[in-house]
């Protein structure tokens, strides 16, 4: 059984709270799994089997950026993400990053390329943003026309799965005053440490910054090898907790592009039965529509048109994530409710969204079949 473990950082729309359901559907021994819109890859990190073979991906290149820098370079993410809470230095790194443009061309054209100062001033800045717009150059400049993911009409770009050993949400503000934005100083904007569980009941000073949260002693002690000289954090909880999920993260494959990339024949059955969890940007019909950057208008319909034309087939598993009326699913789908962490709404008084949650399990999803009344849900 593996430990559990979660991201250094909050995501909107994370599934923690489904893992169980989603590998009690697929099955957690199936031989390959896939998750074409990662985020923050709470149901791969939630696997309570041994991993076989995973591929992940995400358009969005910042976030695509950590996950490939931690799981080659974690000692240096973990240096770059250990800084204070500051609001000049928030704006600065911001800028900075949004300007990255050849950053940004080369993670979607090199699967192997990445930046570990990226990826620690990305995670860093996320956890004291507050609600969406981080690294989203628009936002920065209400003047800038909206780039709706940068490369992504002309982004012809295909990384080659069998070299990488597949064979055979940045979010975004309402307003446009991004620029007047100071770090979250409330309980949601501690730093990177946020979510590692606590050794006290409280949680520690409000906006304390990255080590605010205290030890991740649930986790069992590694010996890192790190060395003398390494830094006064070197041997902290944040390191440890890098260093814990890029060991897990070893053998996934991290991919940065359109989703339907990793969904190709030679991704997913020609290796075996594969489990595909889907979960894109909901429809803009039941959620803010100006809520992520990389997407386009449709692709929550696009999404749904794909797992339905896949659907009967026998090695494919698929779990199709939206809200209560979003998808209209063949009678053969089995339909699970589950109720979401309330997040940015629930802290606005607005808690109906995190009820409306579902999940449809293709048919050959055997558990969700054989335990349709103990999940509760409908076809």
């Amino acid at each position: 059984m593996n430990a559990p473990l979660r991201a250094p950082f909050p995501w909107f729309g994370g599934k923690s709270r489904a893992a169980d359901l989603v590998w009690r559907a697929f099955g957690s021994d199936i031989p390959n799994y896939v998750e074409p819109f990662a985020g923050s890859m709470a149901v791969l990190l939630a696997r309570p089997g041994e991993p076989r073979i995973e591929t992940v991906n995400d358009k969005d290149c910042y976030l695509a950026n950590f996950w490939r820098a931690l799981k080659h370079a974690p000692q240096k993410v973990a240096e770059f993400a250990d800084w204070p809470v500051n609001e000049t230095d928030l704006h600065a790194r911001h800028l900075w990053l949004v300007k990255q443009s050849n950053f940004r061309e080369r993670m979607r054209r090199n699967p192997k390329y990445f930046d570990a100062r990226i990826a620690g001033w990305w995670v860093w800045g996320l956890c004291q943003w507050i609600g969406s717009g981080w690294c989203d150059e628009a936002n920065w400049n209400p003047s800038a026309p909206r780039l709706r993911g940068s490369l992504a009409k002309n982004d012809t770009s295909r990384p080659n799965l069998q070299q990488m050993g597949v064979h055979k949400r940045t979010r975004r503000l309402a307003t446009s005053a991004t620029w007047a934005k100071r770090p979250q100083l409330g309980k949601g904007g501690r730093g990177v440490s946020r979510q590692m569980p606590m050794l006290r009941g409280d949680s520690g000073a409000a906006g304390a910054g990255i080590h605010a949260s205290g030890l991740y002693r649930k986790l069992p002690g590694l010996s890192l090898g790190l060395g003398t000289g390494a830094g006064v954090h070197s041997s902290g909880p944040l390191f440890e907790w890098m260093h814990l999920l890029a060991e897990r993260l070893r053998r996934v494959r991290v991919c940065c592009g359109d989703w339907k990339r990793v969904l190709s024949r030679s991704a997913t059955e020609h290796i075996g039965v594969t489990g595909i969890l889907l979960d894109p940007p909901y429809s803009g019909e039941v959620r803010d529509a100006s809520l992520y950057a990389c997407e386009s208008g449709t692709i929550s319909g696009d999404v749904r048109e794909w797992a339905i034309a896949n659907g009967d087939n026998e090695k494919l598993r698929i779990a199709l994530c939206g809200y209560e009326g979003e998808h209209d699913m063949p009678a053969t789908w089995t339909k699970v409710p589950w109720k979401a962490v309330g997040g940015y709404a629930a802290s606005a008084g607005n808690t109906e969204n995190s009820a409306r949650e579902r999940i449809w399990f293709s048919p050959h999803c055997y558990a969700a079949l054989a335990q349709r009344d103990l999940f509760g849900g409908a076809a």
